[in-house]
């Protein structure tokens, strides 16, 4: 599956910095996972609900390494990209740019103060 929609919204919650929805494949979306600051820095922390023994279990979670990090990747940084923009003075940051490539979307984001396309 791929990862084609990412949404951060910036939230304060303890030790939650953000809550992230995130698509696959434009057709599937997994909403409510949280970007948690750690003891060992940024996680993302898959949906949750609690059971009525007060234990939290995962809605929804990867079944291996390779989709976690491809998660949690593609999660953390949409939340530096958010993060990045709402310290900007006029609050629109780095601007994205959409294009496509033989059949597929690209995304990257272009750098305010020199003007290309980083990745």
């Amino acid at each position: 599956m791929e990862i084609t929609k990412v949404i951060v919204r910036l939230v304060d919650m303890n030790k939650v910095r953000a809550v992230a929805s995130v698509t696959f494949d434009e057709e599937l979306v997994v909403h409510n996972m949280r970007i948690v600051e750690g003891d060992r820095g940024l996680f993302v922390a898959m949906p949750s609900r609690k059971l009525p023994n007060g234990e939290y279990r995962d809605v929804a979670h990867p079944i291996n390494t390779e989709a976690r990090e491809r998660i949690q990747n593609a999660v953390l940084n949409e939340y530096e990209f958010v993060k990045a923009a709402a310290r900007t003075k006029d609050g629109v940051g780095d601007k994205r740019v959409e294009e496509k490539k033989g059949g597929e979307d690209k995304i990257d984001f272009l750098d305010k103060e020199e003007g290309e396309t980083a990745k």
